[in-house]
């Protein structure tokens, strides 16, 4: 039966920014698949593990700092390993996002923004597919790219950089690591209502214009995030390597 191949019994997934918002959708979601689940972020993650053991699976939580570089990303992969016995899916949601103009913004705020959402993108990748080839038993990374992988958007230099480099980096390692049966792919959320994007939903001239353009007239909720992390994290989607999904509400076809 089709709806067999989206079944994740068995698997091990982690999730980096699984406290709350988006990443908690991805957890909750990969649970409610099958899925035993290893949150990672620097809050606490205790609603999100109440949420997965409520679907029936098995959650642990750790608090890192994934901007701590290629020994600290080592650690956390180690360390789920340890905890849950495998991984299978590792998806890279963390991320934080500084509004500057771009001729103001500073280099503290470039430094962050990169290293969280594209350099510990790149350490947790190489840590996780390191154990999925030891493993020998393939796997799937799931990356959190953009609307920015595609445009260039406004006051946000080093967040459009990140996740353009997402999106390419997300290339890369399909290419390298399809031959070891590990499927990378991304998800670029549209504008979707989190803590992130509430500066922007106050401001009143700005909502509009966002809600002017997107077809679907209105903006995402993480809930619909949900269908497609399980569909690149199962046997579903085993034939596609390489590829950033948006999940906009049309906003790209604008």
């Amino acid at each position: 039966m089709i709806l067999d191949t989206f079944k994740l019994d068995g698997k091990v997934a982690a999730v980096t920014g699984g406290g709350r918002g988006i990443g908690q959708a991805y957890a909750v979601a990969l649970a409610e698949a099958g899925a035993d689940v290893a949150l990672v972020d620097v809050i606490g993650c205790e609603e999100t593990e109440e949420k997965v053991r409520a679907a029936g699976r098995r959650a642990v939580s750790l608090t890192a700092d994934l901007g701590a570089g290629r020994e600290a990303a080592q650690r956390v992969m180690d360390d789920i390993v340890a905890a849950m016995g495998n991984l299978d899916i590792l998806v890279n949601n963390a991320g934080i996002i500084r509004r500057e103009p771009f001729t103001e913004h500073s280099e503290q705020n470039w430094d962050d923004v990169i290293s969280i959402n594209l350099s510990s993108v790149f350490f947790l990748s190489q840590a996780a597919a390191s154990k999925m080839i030891a493993q020998g038993r393939g796997g799937k990374i799931i990356n959190v790219a953009s609307m920015l992988s595609f445009q260039g958007g406004i006051l946000v230099p080093g967040y459009a950089a990140s996740k353009g480099g997402v999106k390419s980096l997300t290339m890369l390692m399909a290419n390298e690591l399809a031959k070891y049966g590990i499927c990378c792919n991304a998800i670029a959320p549209g504008y979707i209502a989190t803590e992130n994007t509430q500066p922007i939903r106050e401001n009143a001239e700005r909502n509009k214009a966002i809600l002017d353009r997107i077809p679907a007239g209105r903006w995402g909720t993480p809930e619909d995030l949900m269908g497609i992390v399980v569909f690149l994290a199962s046997p579903a989607s085993d034939y596609m390597n390489g590829y950033t999904v948006a999940v906009d509400g049309g906003w790209l076809a604008r």
